[in-house]
Parts: C-alpha cells; structure tokens; sequence
C-alpha cells in the first residue's frame, strides 16, 4: 500500500512537504527574522505545552511580531495535533512550529503578522530508564555568544549554533559548550547545561547567554519539590571539571547524562534519580 506525501502546515493550509512558500524577499530568509519551537507530542499532547507557547509569546513580543486575534495556542494546538494524525506520526512525534515575518527590507517589513509553518516527524517510543551510554562533549572553539535578552530566543538566527553542531560530528562528538563572551557556559548546540557538585545541582543564569529552554524551566520548577536542590549561577569551565556529574536537557531528549569532558569522567546517580522522577 502507497503511503499518503508526508505534509506540512503553512499558515493553516495543508501542503505537501517540500512545497515552496518562501520567496527571495522574505525577511525569514535574508535575516533569520524569526522564532521556532521544537516540541514533543505524545498521544496527542503537547509535552510542557504552556512553557513552549509562553516561550513563543514572548519572543514575537519581543521582536514586534503583530498577533493578530486568529492566531492563538488553541488553535495552534490543533493545527500540531492534526498534523500529526494526517501524517500518521503518533503516538510519539518531534513536531517543529516556525514563526516568521516574510516580505520587507531590513528597515521596512512590509507587514508583523505572522506566517508560520509547521512540520512534524515519527520518533520511537521514549524509553523509562536513562540510556546507559553517556555522552562526550567539548568546547566549539570557534565563536562566542553575546549576552542579552536576545540571546535566550530560540531564534531563526542560529549560525553560532550550526556551526557548533557540526565542529561536534566533525570530532567525533555527541555535543559541544558554547561559551558567551565573557568566556562562561551560556549552553550547547542543542541544550541546556546542568552539573552536580556534592549533591547540588547548577546551571548557568539566562543572563549568561543561553537560550531559555522549555525543560531547563520544568526542571527548575520542579526539582525543589522532588528533593533536589538547584541554583542558577554563572558558570566557568573548570565548574564542569569538578564537577560530579554533568547533564544536558532539551524539550525531544529531556535529560542526557554526560560522560567525558575533556580529562574529566562522570558518575550519573543523581541524574539517573532524576530522570526517573522527570519520566513518572
């Protein structure tokens, strides 16, 4: 049997993917003049939903997006949720929601309403004990990411990022630390940065340059009631090498424990207790 084209969503119209809709006046295109979100849905649930629509609110509000009033997380909502069903991509699905401002030159948009497309893809159900191969990461060399209120927007604008991801496959890594300006942890490539130190555990500030993730938000939220103590702090390199266990987190992978940084090797008992408390 011929399976369906997979489709994408382009301002609420069903398309097959792989269908043209930008055109080479688009400010999403010349500038990166945009937002994403890259949510998990499970059986027809958006994991940490309202952390994500929050997240999306207040990047366009911050970038001046005009919201006009059809365009709203109900409707969203559906819009995921119906994608995933056309596209026979359930119970589990990566599902990426991108926010952008088309025609216009740089100081003139010719319109802030949004258009917006989302695409959805089929992932294998998540499994309720942590991977037992830890990660290897490192630092990406070649690139600092300023601080600011514009650093933690998940941002179409993500060069500093790609390259990190791709200098991490080019040396046989799973992920790479990207250090702000000032030379401390701001995140990785793909993650939010979290370490134990004799049974506390950190993660570097948002005023340190990394983007404000949907599950860094949760764990924060939920840790102290969970029995784990946790603070926001800036954080250097030599942080992590002391460190007694490091983990990395975003809204697809939830928690990655991390094996090897540098000289440094990593036990995983605290994360692995956590895991499971984030997983029930």
């Amino acid at each position: 049997m011929n399976r369906s084209p997979v489709l994408i969503n382009y301002n609420g119209e069903l398309l097959a993917a792989g269908t043209t809709f930008l055109n080479a006046g688009s400010r999403a295109f010349r500038y990166g003049d945009g937002l994403f979100e890259t949510m998990l849905v499970e059986d027809q649930q958006i994991r940490l939903a309202s952390y994500h629509f929050d997240r999306l609110a207040a990047g366009m509000g911050f970038l001046r997006f005009h919201t006009p009033p059809g365009f709203t997380r109900e409707r969203m909502t559906r819009e995921l949720i119906q994608l995933c069903s056309h596209n026979d991509h359930r119970p589990l699905a990566r599902v990426r929601l991108v926010v952008f401002r088309n025609e216009g030159d740089i100081f003139d948009p010719a319109g802030s309403d949004p258009h917006y497309v989302i695409e959805s893809w089929p992932l294998p159900k998540s499994s309720p004990e942590l991977p037992p191969q830890g990660l290897i990461i490192d630092v990406f060399p070649d690139g600092h990411k300023a601080c600011g209120p514009l650093a933690n927007l998940k941002s179409n604008n993500y060069l500093l990022y790609l390259l990190a991801a791709r200098h991490a496959g080019e040396q046989g890594l799973d992920d790479c630390l990207v250090l702000n300006s000032h030379g401390t942890v701001a995140d990785t490539a793909i993650a939010n940065v979290f370490y134990f130190r004799n049974g506390r555990c950190y993660t570097p500030s948002l005023s340190d340059g990394g983007v404000a993730g949907v599950m860094r938000r949760h764990l924060l939220a939920i840790m102290p009631g969970a029995g784990f103590e946790v603070e926001e702090r800036t954080v250097t390199i030599d942080d992590l090498l002391a460190a007694d266990e490091v983990f990395l987190t975003n809204a697809i992978k939830g928690i990655r424990w991390v094996a090897a940084f540098r000289e440094a090797r990593y036990k995983h008992s605290l994360t692995t207790a956590l895991y499971q408390k984030l997983f029930k």
